[in-house]
């Protein structure tokens, strides 16, 4: 494969893995101002959780989920269930494993179409998070983005025959 695609999905994986981490983080600093707050219920006083926490949680997740799809398919990390095919010839296994590739390089794209209309109609209709009040549409482009460049990844280890 070449190495500018895989910088690219290596480079998009990393991302997802810091976005992670600061959902990590943020979800320990809640749940720590939580435990606080229980502490502080008892002298009568409060200690708030951050704002926002769920809003922030929801549309990250929602962008991390699809940003590691492209790295997966790149190091055949994927789900294979082989409990009968390696019985069949190699050319057989071949056949289907170009199919199955070309099926998921429909089913991303698919998938890529009905995100960017789902975007389109989130920026028209002005769809904002609850408590943020953060515009949710842009938290579509990293998933739209992700299923294209795993299309890619395929199309190249199809045209490969990795």
């Amino acid at each position: 494969m070449s190495t500018t695609l895989d910088r690219i999905v290596s480079g998009w994986a990393l991302l997802a893995g810091i976005l992670t981490l600061l959902v990590v983080l943020v979800t320990t600093l809640n749940v720590t101002a939580f435990g606080l707050d229980r502490i502080a219920r008892l002298f009568d006083a409060n200690v708030s959780g951050l704002s926002g926490y769920e809003d922030f949680v929801r549309l990250a997740l929602s962008a991390i989920a699809l940003m590691f799809f492209p790295y997966c398919q790149r190091r055949k990390g994927h789900v294979a269930v082989d409990l009968f095919a390696d019985r069949f010839p190699s050319g057989l296994q071949r056949l289907l494993e170009k199919l199955i590739l070309l099926l998921t390089i429909a089913t991303a794209l698919f998938l890529a179409y009905w995100m960017t209309l789902g975007m389109v109609s989130s920026y028209q209709d002005f769809a904002l998070s609850p408590i943020l009040g953060w515009h949710n549409w842009p938290f579509y482009l990293p998933g739209i983005l992700s299923l294209i460049l795993w299309a890619l990844v395929v199309a190249v280890q199809l045209g490969k025959g990795e």
